[in-house]
C-alpha cells in the first residue's frame, strides 16, 4: 500500500490540498485514512476515484476514451 500526503495526493489528483480539505469535509471525493491528525491518501484509491469520476461522451455516435485511458 503506498500511502500519498494531502500534497502529493493534490499534485496527482491536480487540485489544491484545500479542495481535498473541502471534499472531505462534505464527505466526497477520494477516500482518506485518518491516522491522528495525519491524512493519507491511498494511491489505488486515488485512481479508483479518477477512474469512477470519469465520464464518457457519446458523440456522433461513437464512444470517446476516457482521458485516463491514454495514460497507461
Amino acid at each position: 500500500m503506498q500511502l500519498l500526503t494531502e500534497q502529493k495526493a493534490s499534485e496527482m489528483l491536480n487540485c489544491t490540498t484545500a479542495a481535498l480539505r473541502r471534499w472531505r469535509r462534505e464527505r466526497r471525493g477520494p477516500r482518506f485514512i485518518k491516522m491522528g491528525r495525519l491524512i493519507r491518501y491511498n494511491h489505488a484509491d486515488l485512481e479508483s476515484y479518477v477512474e469512477q469520476s470519469t465520464q464518457s461522451v457519446i458523440q456522433q455516435g461513437r464512444r470517446l476514451t476516457p482521458l485516463l485511458a491514454h495514460n497507461q
